[in-house]
């Protein structure tokens, strides 16, 4: 009976041995590094370049958008006003560019020909008259001096024919080159303006630039809306990536193209994976435990992001990501 004892004995020794020896074998054995990040995505602001009052958000919080789609519209009566008065100016410059170009009407080019021709017909006269009076004065009935009054007299006319000459030549000819061209371009510097105040009206309803989920609306109707102030945020949860804080230690098994296997909570049991696609050239300040208490030497951690290789349904901003990273025969 006491060999039986004895027996039994030996046997839960031995099997207490067996145990401990597995508990301290498991104990000292490398364990998995367990990693969690987040997940962020692309978000941007919906704003308008001009100041204006709201007159409708066309979205709401939470609500799906896509490209192209109305998001909301600004009410500006001055910027109406501009337009009506850069139009008119626009009309205005082109009017005088036609002018310059048609040049003189029909019946000024015939007012300054009838101009020309009597001052020919005065210059005509007053030299016969000069000729009477040049043969008067050779048979010394005239005086010199009344000769060369009427002598000046023609002289004058003769002058006077020819600017009026000219200047029918100027009605027929239009206006000058150099004028024709300031008045094409007074007309394209008044389309410049025109295009510019169309381009701030057009600005007045804002659009979504991608797919997205509005998450936040800053502004409501009636409100004044200031130049650039952000009016709807977008979240495009298409443009995903995730976000771990990373000892510096492990950045050796983590570096840019390496491929993750992730579990996101949230979703369920399903592994995704994901690549990494960015290192942040600068740590932050050390939250880890000292790697040598003697020299004082902590590690610090590192952001990298990494996407996933195939998009991933139901996925939301915020959402925990777990990495296991295989045990390292240096893990410490």
């Amino acid at each position: 009976m006491s060999k039986v004892k004895t027996g039994i004995i030996a046997v839960v020794v031995l099997a207490i041995i067996g145990w401990l020896v597995f508990e301290f074998n498991k104990a000292y054995e490398p364990k998995a590094i367990l990693l969690q990040g987040q997940i962020e995505a692309e978000q941007y602001n919906v704003s308008s370049k001009i100041p204006g009052r709201i007159a409708s958000v066309d979205v709401k919080k939470g609500e799906r958008v896509s490209q192209g789609q109305l998001i909301f519209s600004l009410a500006s009566p001055e910027l109406d006003a501009k337009l009506v008065q850069a139009k008119a100016g626009r009309s205005a410059a082109t009017a005088m560019r036609e002018q310059a170009e048609t040049g003189a009407r029909e019946q000024q080019i015939i007012a300054a020909k009838d101009q020309w021709k009597k001052a020919q017909a005065a210059a005509q006269l007053m030299e016969k008259t000069y000729q009477r009076v040049d043969n008067l004065y050779n048979d010394g009935v005239l005086p010199e001096q009344k000769r060369d009054e009427v002598y000046t007299k023609w002289q004058a006319s003769k002058y006077t024919q020819n600017a009026a000459y000219q200047g029918y030549q100027m009605a027929r000819e239009g206006a000058r080159k150099e004028t024709k061209q300031a008045a094409i371009e007074q007309e394209r510097m008044a389309q410049g303006v025109v295009t510019e105040v169309e381009s701030y009206t057009k600005d007045t309803k804002q659009y979504a630039l991608r797919d997205g989920e509005v998450v936040q609306i800053l502004l409501k109707e009636g409100e004044l809306a200031p130049t650039g102030f952000p009016v709807v945020s977008i979240v495009d949860i298409n443009d995903s990536w995730a976000v771990f804080n990373i000892r510096e230690d492990l950045l050796p098994r983590l570096t840019k193209g390496t491929l993750l296997t992730a579990r996101i909570p949230a979703i369920g049991d399903a592994t995704f994976q994901y690549e990494v696609t960015h290192i942040a050239v600068m740590g932050d300040y050390a939250t880890w435990r000292s790697t040598d208490n003697a020299k004082g030497f902590d590690l610090r951690t590192f952001e990298i992001e990494a996407r996933p290789v195939q998009p991933i349904a139901d996925l939301r901003v915020g959402m925990s990501v777990l990495v296991e990273l295989a045990p390292s025969a240096t893990a410490q």
